[in-house]
């Protein structure tokens, strides 16, 4: 039994080799393979150089990676028989939307009448309307094609409670599952929290911080910057820490124009176990970005008890309380929520978050989606 998965994601590629990357890891790969058996990717590929990826990180050899370098290249007749080819030799597909691939995959699907699933992991309005108002015409044609294969796809994996329901409904039958799991949530990591919590003091340095791609506009980091320099002004230190892959020129640019370079730490990508002792040495996790699904790094800033504040967008509303959510966009909101910060609160938010987030283990999770996974094969 052979399934095949379908998105936009980059792939990290030397040579010939495949690597694993942040949300792609190998708990990725075996998700899909302990379901169908053997697992086939369509993706896109980003060259990177040698060195920079750990040989411990190769994707297996016996998983089959097609990927193109851009969307572009869809326009080429061979590249799409090549697809054509991956998606009539596979049993099941999985279609991760919004995707461009998955629109196509979408299609040649029903054409060659190949069952398919399809999981909803953001809003393809938000993830291409936030980069200008030039980008509107392609976000509305490619909102309205989603719309549309959701609507008509039997199977669909909702990564939010509520968001992605209501934006995109489905006649197909549905589940409510986070794309996102935690291995485990440690009281330790709890009770390490409200020690640090307690010997905050505000009258000295509080480290920000952000996990998500530093080169992509959306994320938003810009208006925690531009927050940052208001504060600066008001007598606040503050140290913004940023975990992410991509170029750092855009986001230094605009930490120099608001005169607050020398607050601003780029660490660059991290592995996944490195990610989670960043957040233990950071003291507020603050989400920034325009478009959202459900929040990766959010879910693991609260299994390590991090006071989080974030922006309106997508489901991070389903993620935190309501009153440490900012407009997006808005550098007078992330200050005033940042300035509603004081040791009793912090604790508190910890407390709650930590709680919250084992509700993304991985035990509890596995189990509702195999179940899914596991009637959409039978039914098929």
């Amino acid at each position: 039994m052979v399934g095949l998965f379908v998105h936009d994601h980059r792939f990290p590629k030397i040579g010939d080799d495949y690597y694993f990357s942040y949300g792609f890891d190998e708990e990725f790969f075996n998700r899909y393979v302990s379901i169908f058996g053997s697992i086939e990717i369509i993706g896109r590929e980003t060259i990177v150089d040698n060195g920079k990826y750990d040989r411990n990180n190769l994707v297996d050899k016996r998983i089959k990676l097609t990927t193109i370098k851009n969307l572009k290249e869809l326009k080429e007749k061979d590249i799409r028989e090549k697809i054509k080819e991956r998606i009539q030799q596979s049993d099941y597909i999985v279609i991760r939307m919004p995707s461009i691939l998955g629109i196509y995959a979408a299609k040649w699907a029903k054409k060659y009448r190949k069952p398919y699933l399809t999981e909803v992991v953001g809003c393809a309005w938000d993830a291409i309307a936030n980069k200008g108002i030039r980008h509107f015409p392609e976000a509305l044609v490619v909102m309205y094609l989603m719309k549309k294969i959701v609507a008509d796809s039997k199977y669909v994996v909702y990564v939010t409670e509520e968001f992605l329901q209501r934006r995109y409904p489905t006649k197909g039958k549905t589940i409510a599952c986070s794309n996102v799991t935690l291995e485990s949530v440690a009281q330790d990591d709890l009770i390490e929290r409200l020690k640090k919590i307690e010997n905050i003091d505000f009258r000295n340095k509080i480290v920000l911080g952000t996990c998500a791609t530093i080169d992509v506009v959306y994320k938003g980091q810009e208006d925690v910057i531009k927050a940052i320099a208001i504060l600066k002004r008001e007598g606040y230190d503050i140290k913004y820490q940023l975990v992410g892959g991509g170029s750092k020129e855009y986001l230094k640019k605009n930490a120099i124009e608001n005169g607050v370079l020398d607050q601003i730490e780029f660490i660059g990508s991290l592995k996944h176990e490195d990610v989670f002792k960043w957040l233990d040495n950071i003291d507020i996790y603050v989400h920034p970005s325009k478009q959202e699904g459900l929040s990766r790094a959010i879910i693991e800033a609260m299994s390590k008890g991090c006071p989080i504040f974030g922006a309106d967008a997508g489901g991070i509303h389903e993620q935190i309380d309501d009153q440490f959510i900012f407009e997006k966009g808005n550098v007078n909101d992330i200050c005033s929520i940042f300035k509603q910060f004081n040791i009793d609160i912090m604790k508190e938010q910890a407390i709650k978050n930590h709680e919250k987030s084992k509700q993304y283990l991985k035990k509890i999770l596995y189990s509702r989606r195999e179940s899914f996974f596991k009637n959409f094969i039978e039914e098929n």
